[in-house]
């Protein structure tokens, strides 16, 4: 029997920036709230901060991702998955035995597949957790592709100079594919 599971994925290098651990492209993955059980998510900031609002966490290396893609998981990854979190859960959170550091991997692993449910294999996932009224709450999106693909990169309308009443400048599209190239390098 196989099912689906959510799977690190990193589009560019943005999570080895903005978490103290990013996971590696390819590790089964699971939302994660349960690592900031213990935290006061107000009392958050930085990298921290980051990882409890948008990172699933990580099966192999316990870090953090932005998005996670929907993959076909076999009965032996899944197992292998549910052994590596109640590993984790009995090591870095006191679970009191494996039996209950298992049955904690099994719900959140049930939970992290629910997500799967409906959507297409390679569909990606992101998810943003906030507290609100006292609550973490999570909201979970899928990002699908353009049906027709963006081809002309150097032409985003990403800036513009609007014209104010009285002024007869033209409107300046500054060349964003080469900015910090001009007049010498940037490190």
């Amino acid at each position: 029997m196989s099912g689906r599971l959510p799977r690190t994925l990193r589009l560019d290098p943005s999570d080895t920036v903005i978490f103290e651990q990013a996971a590696e492209p390819g590790e089964w993955a699971v939302p994660g709230a349960f690592e900031f059980w213990d935290e006061d998510p107000a009392g958050m900031a930085g990298k921290r901060r980051q990882a409890f609002r948008g990172g699933f966490l990580g099966l192999a290396s316990f870090g953090w991702s932005t998005l996670v893609e929907v993959a076909p998981a076999t009965a032996t990854q899944r197992e292998a998955a549910i052994g590596a979190l109640a590993r984790h859960i009995r090591a870095q959170h006191g679970a009191p035995d494996d039996g209950a550091a298992r049955a904690a991997a099994l719900e959140e692993i049930g939970f992290a597949e629910s997500l799967c449910e409906g959507h297409e294999v390679g569909t990606v996932l992101a998810l943003s957790r906030s507290l609100e009224e006292g609550e973490v709450r999570e909201r979970f999106r899928t990002l699908h592709l353009r049906d027709t693909p963006h081809v002309s990169f150097n032409a985003l309308p990403v800036f513009g100079m609007v014209t104010v009443e009285g002024e007869d400048d033209p409107v300046e599209r500054p060349d964003l594919m080469n900015l910090g190239t001009r007049g010498g390098d940037r490190a």
